[in-house]
């Protein structure tokens, strides 16, 4: 063959990339397209507060944050080759079907969720196989903190951890010479008495902190693999620690500014505190840490 044969071969293939971009593009669009058909309605039932006794404002904001762990790690996703796992990716796309089919038909919240973390996972198996989903699954375990639990096991844990929540920091005020007192969840300061809700040491806001707390564990990624598991266990009790903060704060708030101040703005923001201390205290036990275990041996 000659040269020009070469040439002429070489120029006839080169028309044929724009194609598959083409043929990318539709397919990409198709995704999209079911991806909406399928959760804008979700969302729109979501946004009319059809589950807000369910749900506790926090979900929107774990979709966003495994949406950005997905964006974080595209690269090596996309630089992984096209090995489909064709097998696994009929079962789990089944999977996610049903679950959103009876979520939707029977009005199951949680179901319908459950959707949302198997049909990414399914289209991951499509296009990258195992391989693909090794890269994000922390995203989508993470979006495991979009379901809300069992609202008879909240019933079940809130009680007790709340008497808890409140002993201590009824505990640690008597200690500092406050005049206060507890009636299981009812903390009587002075003149007024609160009362320690789910929203300042439930099991819910624990849940959000250990999604927090995990999320951290994962941004970190130490080499140390007990040092990741020790730090992952942590943040049970540095959430407690974290509420036994909230508790005391308004308890403080309310007896030095007024029962108005504890229940207006300064609510509000003893929430926010609870996540900063909570965020400030897994910083430090993953320092202690740090010290305390040994460091991981390089591999040669």
């Amino acid at each position: 063959m000659n040269p020009a044969g070469i040439a002429g071969g070489r120029a006839a293939a080169g028309p044929v990339l724009p194609v598959r971009g083409g043929l990318d593009r539709v397919a990409l669009a198709l995704v999209v397209a079911g991806l909406l058909a399928l959760y804008v309605p979700l969302l729109w039932d979501w946004s009319a507060g059809a589950w807000s006794i369910e749900t506790q404002g926090h979900e929107l904001l774990v979709m966003a944050i495994a949406a950005w762990l997905v964006w974080r790690r595209r690269e090596e996703l996309l630089a992984l080759p096209d090995r489909p796992a064709l097998l696994a990716t009929t079962l789990v796309f089944a999977a996610a079907l049903g679950c959103y089919l009876l979520g939707r038909l029977l009005g199951v919240f949680r179901l319908e969720l459950l959707s949302i973390i198997l049909l990414p996972a399914a289209l991951v198996l499509c296009f990258k196989g195992w391989a693909g989903l090794r890269t994000i699954w922390f995203a989508l375990f993470f979006l495991l903190f979009t379901v809300p639990l069992p609202f008879s096991l909240v019933l079940t844990i809130t009680g007790p951890m709340k008497t808890a929540v409140s002993a201590v920091g009824v505990q640690l005020l008597q200690w500092v010479g406050y005049p206060v007192g507890r009636t299981g969840v009812i903390i009587t300061i002075g003149q007024y008495q609160l009362l320690v809700n789910e929203a300042c040491a439930g099991l819910q806001t624990m849940f959000v902190l250990e999604a927090m707390g995990l999320l951290y564990t994962n941004l970190m990624n130490h080499q140390s693999l007990l040092r990741n598991a020790l730090l992952a266990m942590l943040v049970v009790p540095v959430a407690f620690l974290a509420n036994v903060v909230r508790v005391v704060s308004l308890t403080l708030i309310t007896y030095h500014f007024g029962d108005a101040a504890g229940q207006g703005f300064l609510h509000g923001f003893a929430g926010m505190v609870l996540f900063m201390v909570a965020l400030v205290l897994v910083i430090a036990v993953d320092g202690l840490l740090g010290r305390v275990l040994p460091a991981p041996r390089e591999a040669r």
